[in-house]
């Protein structure tokens, strides 16, 4: 064995002096980054050195001054490879930019970085491309499938909107594609909070008519423009029956249910509220309105989303289906469809998550951990079950423990907890305790646990959408939970990541001030996949 160490060491100074006169040589050299779309990813490639080495793609959340390295806090993560391409699905956050480097086997750089590449300009989810933020009709009522006087409209979600203005025609537009009103409108509504409207044309004659749709924010300014026009028949003698329209999809693409379901749908015309109920089979009479005799839960609510109150941990298959009610509490319409969810403990074997609201799911004041998008679970690379629990504070975290993560035994528990504590007073100091506490069972149980810093918050934000205030020294009681939480073993840091130029939340992250939108639901989770090997291994 001896024999071959003196060569090996002489070919490893060999190789780094070379390197290092290679880097000098390469000194001028920038790879040249480009960017080509196919089957709904973007790839980014580059011209290949002809020396040995790798590439660092670098994930930035603002341009950097200059040529230079990125400062803490700006560059959000980053990825190595040995080959001179990267592709970019739509788990990543758009708004980013990316650049990429060479370094060869002793890291010297080799050469300097790309110029930048703006992912929001690229996929055109930028100003610039405001056209390109359209929804798109999932419905048709044609001449030959007329519909009754109260159909139900679909259409694809605008990321980010909090609500959507649909308006009605009698005539086609004469702005196609344009964000204000068309002379043509003889109605509309903008008490739309999901991407589903039930319309009521019982008071009208017409049976031929156009309508449209387009995404507000919360102020109610356009976040795109109109949807293209969809011509609709009416067939006022046609019999209908109302039913609310399920929104919310549980396991899809393989995802596992969250311990504590959400249910969200379309809301019906006639209904001041809704009945939620679950079922341990399908329903008896599927287009019923009499409760399941299969009924193990119910809940009655006044809006289009219903959060369960009981832990998911019994293994089996269930159903869930919602009534509309009036203001005597008596059906309006049938039972939607039965949606099914799949509890499966082995799920939650090798990781869970255990949280509040930011890590139950949900953001853009009218979206719940129903909606998949907004749960950063969805964006991990590794399979995660959802522990979350809106509303929670640390304190009942720590109680809820027992009940809640042992059933499912995981072998890395990711918490986050606090916030909800600390904006309302809570001294750091208890919240620290209650953290250590979960610490303590996770390692009475053999799990490691890994802590996330909290983000920032918007207390601004959370007056104006919640009419709720913050603790005046909000930020720096975060500041002393997030530094108890550098110091724990097993930590990823997403404070930092999260904040603006004056520490705060920033309206293009949260709409709220508090819960994270799709795009730092995807920074949250693409940051702790880029941690992910160094807290496990």
């Amino acid at each position: 064995m001896k024999r071959f160490v003196l060569p090996i060491a002489i070919a490893l100074v060999v190789i780094y002096m070379a390197e290092t006169a290679a880097s000098v040589v390469l000194g001028g050299y920038r790879p040249n980054l480009v960017a080509a779309f196919a089957a709904n990813e973007y790839i980014l490639s580059w011209q290949r050195l002809p020396y040995p080495g790798y590439y660092e793609v670098e994930v930035l959340k603002a341009p950097p001054s200059g040529r230079f390295p990125a400062p803490p806090g700006q560059r959000l993560f980053s990825f190595r490879t040995w080959g001179n391409s990267f592709t970019i699905n739509d788990n990543y956050p758009f708004r980013t930019y990316w650049r990429v480097s060479a370094h060869g086997l002793f890291r010297h750089p080799l050469g300097g970085y790309s110029d930048l590449l703006d992912l929001a300009v690229l996929t055109g989810r930028s100003a610039v491309d405001f056209q390109r933020l359209k929804p798109v009709a999932t419905c048709s009522y044609p001449a030959a499938a007329p519909a009754a006087d109260k159909p139900m409209l679909s259409w694809t979600t605008v990321p980010g909107a909090v609500y959507y203005e649909i308006e009605f025609l009698d005539a086609p537009p004469e702005n196609p594609g344009g964000i204000e009103p068309s002379q043509h409108r003889f109605t509309h509504s903008r008490e739309v909070f999901t991407n589903g409207f039930n319309a009521d044309f019982s008071r009208y004659e017409l049976s031929r008519l156009w309508w449209r749709v387009r995404a507000l924010d919360y102020d109610g300014d356009p976040l795109g423009v109109f949807s293209d026009a969809q011509e609709i028949f009416i067939d006022h003698d046609k019999e209908q029956t109302l039913r609310p329209l399920p929104t919310t999809v549980f396991n899809r693409d393989g995802l596992p249910t969250p311990l504590y379901p959400a249910y969200s749908w379309v809301p019906i015309v006639g209904a001041v509220g809704y009945e939620v109920e679950v079922l341990s089979a399908p329903p008896e009479l599927p287009a019923g309105t009499a409760p399941s005799v299969h009924r193990i839960w119910s809940k009655e609510v006044s809006g289009f989303s219903c959060y369960d109150e009981e832990p998911r941990v019994t293994p089996g298959t269930y159903y869930w289906r919602v009534r509309g009610l009036d203001a005597a509490g008596e059906p309006v319409g049938v039972y939607s469809q039965a949606g099914s969810f799949v509890v499966d403990l082995k799920r939650g074997n090798y990781a869970a998550t255990l949280g509040d609201s930011i890590t139950h799911g949900g953001g853009a004041v009218s979206y719940s951990p129903g909606d998949w998008e907004y749960s950063f679970q969805t964006y991990l690379n590794f399979p995660v079950v959802n522990l979350g629990r809106s509303g929670d504070t640390s304190e009942t975290m720590a109680e809820r423990f027992e009940r809640d993560v042992l059933p499912f035994r995981p072998k890395f528990l990711i918490i986050m907890g606090g916030t909800n504590s600390l904006r309302g007073g809570t001294p750091a100091e208890k919240v620290i305790e209650d953290l250590a506490a979960v610490r303590a069972k996770c390692l009475a149980h053999s799990i490691r646990p890994i802590f996330l810093t909290l983000p920032p918050i918007n207390p601004e934000a959370i007056r104006k959408v919640f009419n709720e205030e913050t603790a005046s020294n909000w930020r720096q009681e975060f500041d002393t939970v997030n530094n108890f939480i550098r110091q724990q073993r097993y930590y990823i840091d997403l404070d930092p990541h999260l904040a603006d130029a004056g520490r705060e939340l920033p309206d293009y992250y949260a709409v709220d001030g508090l819960h994270p939108d799709i795009e730092a639901k995807k920074v949250i989770a693409q940051i702790i996949n880029a941690h992910w090997s160094r807290v496990t291994r």
